[in-house]
C-alpha cells in the first residue's frame, strides 16, 4: 500500500510542458515537484535528453489532480 505523502509521477515532457502543468495544478491548489534528468546530467557531466522532465504529486492528491491531468493531456492532445 502507497503511503499519502508519497510522491507519484503523473506527468513526463518537455520542461515548458511540465512548468505550465505544475503552475495550474498549484493554482487549484494541488503542490508537485519537477525532477529535470536533463539539467541534472548536465550538472554531472553526463548530458541527458530535453525532454527528461517528470512532474510528481504527492499520492493523497492524486485523485483530485486526476481529472485535472486528463483534459490537460486531452487539450494539448498528449498521450496518456
Amino acid at each position: 500500500m502507497q503511503e499519502a505523502n508519497e510522491l507519484v509521477r503523473v506527468f513526463s515532457g518537455t520542461e515548458i510542458m511540465v512548468t505550465l502543468l505544475k503552475e495550474s495544478l498549484e493554482e487549484i491548489g494541488i503542490g508537485s515537484l519537477i525532477q529535470n534528468e536533463f539539467q541534472s546530467g548536465l550538472s554531472a557531466g553526463i548530458g541527458g535528453y530535453a525532454s527528461c522532465v517528470d512532474l510528481y504529486i504527492q499520492q493523497s492528491d492524486l485523485e483530485n489532480a486526476q481529472p485535472f491531468l486528463a483534459e490537460f493531456r486531452d487539450d494539448n492532445n498528449l498521450i496518456k
